[in-house]
């Protein structure tokens, strides 16, 4: 079975969606295969896979590619035809073997409300109980149609129905954040809400009308990889001042906060398993710093920042000298997240 990881804050703004994609492409360069899936309504992940600068050009793909997208492949389900849920044929990502999409759709979060009144009635209205079950059935169909070790599910930022589902019903999540007030707060949301809907999921999974559907819900086991921390600045190598100390404050955050709150609900491994993994109790999985200028290149080549090549950037002498250093250490940074995961969800 592959495993299914959600890149979930409430906070936006945090690189959820350059951390799935720099992460599936790490992941399938070491050798595995992984579906990512845009799970969020604004669809920047698909953006960063496909060629759609043109206007129209979404648009076309969905008309030419019908089903071919998250929302169309659950149409089976939410809009209760007679047909069962099929794998999706996702889109192969340029540039690497291995790596695959299941592309967003903008009207995602028209289902919304569907969901939110199937996860709480799915048991008195019969006509509701398929749908809480349909995204994890799907993902694993697709997983098993394409032999994957990875499921990667990019999230939107909001508290809804949807990601309720998605993080409830994924194996592990990851928690992107940026050194800010904003991110620290976010990290006590969390404490709040994570347990919450680990518990709205055990008690979905004891339901009879869930368990007999035709998409049945499964039964909870996430567990909490760790936090990654991007979007800041370097001086001489390190982190800057101002960042610091919101360093210090996300750590502690994690360590008093959220940490207690998952470890009180079953959603953290034994203290032994990430000290395995090389990480200490603040749960940091990497710390990743701005792309700077890289950034540009990464969204116009569609490749990972430490995919870059010399024609991608076209820069040359000392620029290129500069950023080839940029490029081998978040090649370097990324291996290690992708190494650290390895190691936990083993």
């Amino acid at each position: 079975m592959a495993k299914t990881i959600a890149m979930f804050n409430n906070k936006g703004g945090v690189s959820k969606t350059t951390t799935t994609f720099n992460l599936g492409w790490m992941l399938a360069e070491r050798g595995h295969k992984v579906v990512m899936v845009d799970a969020d309504p604004q669809c920047n992940l698909t953006g960063m896979v496909l060629d759609i600068k043109e206007e129209d050009a979404l648009s076309s793909f969905y008309r030419e590619n019908p089903g071919r997208n998250l929302r169309d492949a659950l149409e089976p389900a939410f809009a209760s035809r007679p047909k069962p849920l099929e794998a999706v044929d996702c889109v192969p990502v340029e540039g690497i073997e291995n790596l695959f999409l299941i592309p967003g759709h903008v009207g995602l979060a028209e289902d919304e409300v569907s969901l939110g009144i199937a996860q709480q009635l799915s048991e008195s209205v019969q006509a509701l109980k398929n749908l809480p079950g349909s995204f994890r059935y799907l993902f694993d169909l697709t997983a098993d149609a394409y032999d994957a070790d990875f499921v990667l599910l990019d999230l939107s930022p909001g508290l809804g129905a949807i990601n309720q589902n998605l993080v409830a019903t994924s194996d592990y999540f990851i928690v992107p954040a940026s050194p800010d007030v904003f991110s620290v707060m976010a990290l006590e949301s969390l404490a709040r809400v994570l347990p919450r809907w680990n518990r709205w999921a055990e008690n979905a999974a004891k339901l009879d009308a869930l368990n007999t559907a035709d998409y049945p819900f499964p039964s909870p086991d996430l567990r909490f990889l760790g936090t990654v921390i991007q979007r800041y600045r370097l001086k001489s190598g390190s982190a800057t001042e101002g960042f610091r100390a919101y360093f210090d404050e996300l750590d502690q955050q994690v360590q008093t906060v959220l940490a207690p709150a998952l470890a009180a609900a079953g959603m953290l491994f034994p203290q032994e398993i990430y000290k395995a993994a090389g990480m200490d109790g603040a749960m940091r999985l990497v710390s990743i710093p701005d792309f700077n200028s890289l950034i540009t290149n990464s969204q116009q080549a569609r490749k990972p920042v430490f995919a870059l090549t010399k024609d991608d950037t076209e820069s040359r002498g000392f620029v290129w000298d500069t950023q080839k250093a940029s490029i081998d250490s978040f090649h370097k940074l990324f291996s290690e997240l992708a190494e650290r995961i390895e190691t936990l969800t083993n």
